[in-house]
């Protein structure tokens, strides 16, 4: 169907209607589910999952499942003073020579601090490196040691696993610090929020460094209801009381939910 003035008022009226709804539909699909240009490096042991720990503050977490392997450092672009930890990307290299029309997917662990500013650059585990290439020849793609590839936002997916909060070490009655771990979907936080069982107010959190947000007050009494907020979608989850009033620093505590 083509809008044209010589349509009747209705064909005309429906013309309008239908690309209005497609140009807001339009505006609303996310920019970066689209594929991008960005350079690729790899670091650690050839079949290695990355470093162990990462400027998000994972730690130990970054050499088990589910994140084993999957693991990676990007520059500052994506880093984003430590927002850009926790979301997921997939990468595919275009050689096709040597490459595998696959993707590795990745999640966000670690700061690349010697990527340059300006450029999209991730830095990958070598196992994850690897897993770009055709069947045998993951060997002969680590040599290349930098690679152009293709570059896309993927939702984070944990199956069988729910939000959980790690106390970070040092958190007291007056100085809280948690890192959220598994989140599904966006993957990323925007903010967070907490708030006392004997209160009905959300006290805001503020990020420091990482995946970890703190707040100051006190003294702080438990439980503790938890809310985030993703910084790419605005996207909301509350997890009521998920933090007991016995808390101790270093304990996680996972929720029953998640975003998907």
């Amino acid at each position: 169907m083509q809008c044209s003035s010589g349509s009747s008022w209705f064909v005309t009226i429906l013309c309008f209607v239908l690309l209005t709804c497609l140009a807001v539909v339009g505006a609303q699909l996310p920019s970066d589910l689209r594929w991008k240009p960005a350079i690729a490096t790899w670091y650690g042991d050839a079949e290695g999952d990355g470093s162990v720990g990462g400027a998000c503050g994972y730690g130990t977490m970054v050499d088990v499942k589910p994140l084993r392997a999957r693991v990676g450092a990007v520059g500052p672009l994506l880093f984003k003073n430590g927002e850009g930890c926790g979301a997921c990307y997939k990468l595919r290299c275009l050689d096709r020579s040597i490459c595998s029309r696959r993707a590795v997917t990745i999640i966000v662990t670690d700061e690349c601090p010697g990527c340059p500013i300006g450029t999209t650059h991730f830095d990958l585990g070598g196992a994850a490196f690897g897993h770009m290439a055709v069947a045998g020849a993951g060997g002969q793609l680590r040599n290349r040691g930098q690679l152009p590839v293709i570059y896309r936002r993927t939702p984070c997916k944990y199956p069988g696993k729910n939000i959980a909060f790690h106390v970070n070490e040092g958190s007291t009655d007056h100085w809280l610090s948690l890192l959220v771990e598994f989140e599904d979907g966006d993957g990323d936080i925007g903010s967070m929020h907490i708030r006392e069982a004997s209160s009905s107010e959300w006290l805001q959190m503020k990020h420091i460094w990482g995946a970890s947000w703190c707040i100051i007050g006190g003294p702080l009494k438990g439980p503790f209801s938890v809310k985030i907020t993703t910084l790419s979608t605005g996207k909301t989850l509350s997890a009521r009381d998920v933090i007991p009033r016995n808390w101790s620093p270093k304990a996680t505590y996972t929720s029953r939910l998640n975003f998907f």
